[in-house]
């Protein structure tokens, strides 16, 4: 969900001065000879992995890409959508600073958060350099990136966080899954009529959905929710990245405040646990591939706990196709 997706991971991130649009390529082993030495890494894959550097030793004056581990399966190509762990590290410095370990759950039993990402899209998270590090890869790999910040942030990087250009940073990732879906791509089949007190939607193809609120009807208090088209595919879990299309506007006055056709297509998520506003949470967990949800949100499982959103004191109405999960 586009709309709060750079405040949120702002908050996640441990130096939020980390985030990056730099864009380059990058190839498996050392980009040319490189002098130097490069970072050790311990630890099962799913696990936080243990870093270390040659005692008295200079990195390496290259950046350099490495498979640590690798995966099975099908090679993530340049455009899949994966879900990711990761870690960085300054070299010598022995201190995380950011990554999905260090950034926990919103509750006891609530899946650890991940990084959900498109290849070849400008990421929130991580460094185009560092996140086309993974493409060509497997799931159930480990990815060692290594290279000083000026290379791999670029122009991008805030000096504020007290990181230079010189700066030689260890990044470990570890591609958790892949997808291919079509950007394009929104959910078949005849839709149903909208249940009494519901919104009408109307979805025209490739365009976001024209959404009606009930003339009259006082906004509802409590989560509602219609499957508009029934999909027939696996079940969506808790932690999953969810691929999906959506289109929001207010109950108050029916106007659009986000679709993901006005971003350039589908979009991904991470899924049931506090990454995205608990409406969609409590309402898209359980629900099917190739299902089209009709969504009515309170402020209280909406924006209501950030008081500084421009929407927190709305009702949200969405309707979400989901188009595959990772």
């Amino acid at each position: 969900m586009n709309y709060n997706t750079k405040r949120l991971v702002a908050a996640l991130l441990a130096v939020p001065a980390l985030l990056f649009t730099a864009a380059c390529g990058s190839d498996d082993g050392n980009n040319g000879e490189a002098a130097g030495g490069v970072a050790e890494i311990k630890g099962k894959v799913g696990a936080k992995p243990e870093i270390s550097v040659p005692k008295d030793g200079k990195p390496s004056d290259k950046t350099v890409v490495k498979t640590v581990s690798a995966g099975s399966g099908t090679p993530i190509k340049g455009s899949d959508f994966v879900r990711l762990d990761w870690t960085v590290e300054k070299w010598g410095g022995d201190q995380e600073l950011g990554g999905t370990w260090a950034a926990g759950a919103t509750g006891d039993k609530a899946p650890r958060r991940q990084s959900i990402e498109q290849i070849g899209k400008p990421s929130q998270q991580l460094p185009e350099k560092v996140l086309d590090a993974v493409k060509g890869k497997k799931p159930g790999s480990r990815v060692l990136v290594q290279g000083t910040a000026g290379d791999l942030i670029g122009q991008s990087l805030n000096t504020s966080s007290g990181i230079s250009a010189k700066d030689v940073l260890i990044w470990v990732i570890d591609p958790v899954g892949a997808a291919s879906v079509d950007a394009k791509a929104e959910a078949e089949g005849e839709q149903a009529p909208s249940e009494p007190g519901m919104p009408e939607v109307k979805s025209p193809s490739q365009k976001a959905a024209v959404i009606t609120v009930p003339k009259g009807e006082k906004a509802p208090k409590d989560l509602k929710e219609q499957v508009l088209i029934k999909g027939d595919g696996k079940k969506v879990e808790a932690g999953q990245g969810l691929i999906a299309q959506y289109t929001g506007v207010k109950w108050e006055d029916g106007k659009k405040f986000d679709s993901s056709w006005d971003h350039g297509g589908a979009t991904a998520f991470q899924i049931g646990n506090g990454s995205v506003v608990a409406g969609w949470d409590k309402g898209l967990v359980g629900k099917h591939v190739g299902d089209r949800v009709l969504l009515v949100i309170p402020p209280s499982l909406g924006y209501g706990a950030s008081p500084q959103s421009e929407l927190a004191k709305n009702t949200l109405v969405f309707t979400v196709d989901i188009l595959g999960t990772v």
